[in-house]
């Protein structure tokens, strides 16, 4: 079965981790690959209540083949991260936890979490969903949902999508609306994962990326690609087509009423829009080049303290990567399956998933590496100070040199 030879693949590289750690199973590895319905020992794993059914189900269909019994346990989500950091170390996390893929720098500095063995199942996922999750080579997290932000298009209000920025100023100017084009920001926090595919289309992503799509601790928004868009930015602040004072709220509420014929947002923002006939399209290029945004990436990670290692691996590849389980997980939480029969089943019901996959498929993750703290806290206070008048040029080279100066110290 192609089951027991990823068992058997899993076996290889986790075994020296079930053998050394210790968790909440209190069960011994076996160490021969083991057939469905022989497995034996126990597995914990901490959920957030939208993953919780869908988690329990699979754990059900696990239990029921293979005789482990899998402990599914409830946990806020914003508590996950901070007590997975603090209790695997003592033996006292679960062997699996549901995440975001932006969590694995610190996860692996703090060595908490083991790579996964998917075998060739890596090829059944959406390539940025994979990507997310690797590092220096290694696939860390089974994705199970992506999300990114595209542009919402009000059709009433514009037939056709922008294919620059420019095109999207004049077709909101022309439609007399009071915003012609709403890019939320945070008085003067900014909002520099909304901008980002602005960003981008000048060339000048925030860190440069390995072949297998990882990031290098490599700042790369800086030079002339990074000071021409601090320029743009300048130029749109000057112009009132962007402001610091655009709020979420005030942006999806303005959306709503007709005040806009485009949102750069996500489609957490859709059923706020009931009764709007929608498009969802590619961000509009600012800078010439293709406006990429972040994508988030959701998983489920492997403690590298788990005395059933190889079993939780298990229940990982082939259990919660099924597509009756991912598309539960997709019906939970509403974001596209990172499994591409998922994501094609949930784009083929519902245009506005298929919008956003479009655009997502041209995204790039998150970087997840440690250096991405030193980062946000100079960012955005810095592309807020440029559209309310900073001096572009000077800001945006202070800002690089004082995030440089974090990562180097």
């Amino acid at each position: 079965m192609r089951r027991s030879i990823l068992l058997a693949a899993a076996l290889t590289t986790t075994l020296a981790l079930a053998a050394c750690s210790s968790g909440e199973s209190g069960e011994e590895t076996t160490t021969e690959p083991q057939e469905s319905g022989s497995a034996s020992g126990s597995l914990t794993v901490w959920v957030d209540e939208t993953r919780q059914d869908a988690v329990t189900a699979a754990a059900a269909s696990f239990e029921e083949e293979t005789g482990t019994s899998v402990e599914v346990v409830l946990k806020n989500f914003e508590d996950i991260r901070a007590d997975f950091l603090a209790q695997v170390p003592t033996g006292e996390g679960p062997d699996i936890t549901v995440g975001a893929h932006d969590w694995l720098g610190e996860l692996t500095t703090n060595g908490v979490v083991a790579p996964l063995e998917l075998g060739d199942k890596a090829g059944d996922f959406e390539t940025v969903s994979i990507e997310a999750f690797t590092q220096d080579g290694q696939v860390y997290g089974l994705p199970y949902a992506i999300e990114n932000i595209a542009l919402i298009r009000n059709t009433a209000l514009a037939a056709e999508a922008p294919a620059t920025w420019d095109d999207a100023v004049a077709a909101g100017q022309a439609a007399g609306t009071q915003f012609p084009i709403l890019v939320q920001s945070d008085g003067d926090k900014g909002d520099p994962y909304t901008h980002y595919p602005l960003q981008t289309s000048f060339g000048a992503p925030v860190f440069t990326q390995n072949e297998d799509g990882s990031y290098s601790s490599e700042l790369a928004m800086g030079g002339p690609e990074g000071q021409a868009y601090a320029q743009w930015l300048g130029a749109q602040g000057a112009a009132g087509v962007l402001s610091q004072d655009t709020t979420y709220d005030i942006a999806v509420e303005a959306f709503k009423n007709g005040q806009s014929p485009f949102i750069v947002g996500g489609p957490w923002m859709i059923e706020s829009f009931e009764g709007l006939d929608l498009s969802i399209d590619p961000i509009p290029s600012a800078g010439g080049q293709p406006a990429q945004p972040f994508v988030g990436v959701q998983g489920f990670y492997l403690s590298a303290e788990s005395e059933n290692a190889i079993v939780a691996n298990d229940f990982l590849v082939n259990f919660l990567s099924s597509e009756d389980a991912q598309l539960a997980l997709y019906e939970a939480g509403n974001r596209l399956p990172a499994l591409t029969a998922a994501a094609d089943a949930a784009a083929a019901e519902d245009p506005i998933v298929a919008g956003f996959r479009a655009v997502g498929a041209e995204a790039l993750p998150m970087p997840s590496i440690p250096e991405m703290a030193s980062v946000w806290s100079f960012w955005g206070v810095t592309e807020a100070a440029i559209v309310s008048g900073a001096d572009p040029v000077a800001t945006w080279d202070k800002m690089i040199a004082d995030i440089q100066g974090a990562i180097d110290s």
